[in-house]
């Protein structure tokens, strides 16, 4: 049976100490964005909504980027959360590819932002070593570990899971902050 000790990790839901917080969390991409809410109420972690925004091959990029913004909206309005977390941008060798991932990111921080919600981002790095206890996890120990962590019954996508690193990440980092300690990067 696969277990956090199997991945090299000693970390588990009591390792999450966090004050009261709702994150809207954000993988953002062109046709499938990972997106999550988590609530950190009572020191524990607890996802109200993970999911993916899927938007079809046929769409045209410009119409992905108002569904991306329209349905961020809809569940920060549903959910009201108090702060947004992003995924910072992450090296890809085509500059295509880099600007489509910089226009699906700027509709996400868009919708946060039209929204009143403050924006902190972190790297691909920090979110894997925050979630897995190592930088260079793959995709699949960081859904495995979301988890575990979360206490799911079923391994979400690895895009649901990613956004619900992301917030993992941010309640982790929000915790050291308040003592005293580096956190996340506001935007």
């Amino acid at each position: 049976m696969l277990t956090p000790k199997a991945f090299g990790v000693e970390r588990g839901a009591a390792d999450l100490n966090i004050a009261v917080m709702r994150v809207l969390a954000i993988d953002a991409s062109l046709r499938n964005t990972g997106v999550a809410i988590v609530d950190a109420n009572n020191g524990k972690p607890s996802p109200l909504y993970f999911g993916t925004i899927h938007n079809t091959s046929g769409m045209r990029s410009s119409s992905c980027l108002v569904a991306i913004r329209d349905r961020l909206v809809d569940l920060i309005r549903a959910h009201e959360p108090n702060c947004c977390a992003l995924e910072s941008v992450i090296y890809v060798q085509s500059y295509k590819t880099a600007i489509i991932l910089g226009a699906a990111r700027g509709a996400a921080i868009l919708a946060a932002a039209e929204n009143g919600l403050p924006v902190f981002e972190y790297s691909p790095r920090r979110i894997k070593q925050s979630t897995v206890g190592r930088g260079a996890a793959g995709k699949h120990q960081v859904a495995f570990m979301v988890r575990a962590l979360l206490g799911l019954t079923e391994t979400p996508d690895a895009d649901a899971a990613d956004a619900l690193a992301i917030a993992l990440t941010h309640l982790r980092a929000d915790e050291a902050a308040a003592r005293g300690l580096p956190g996340g990067m506001q935007i």
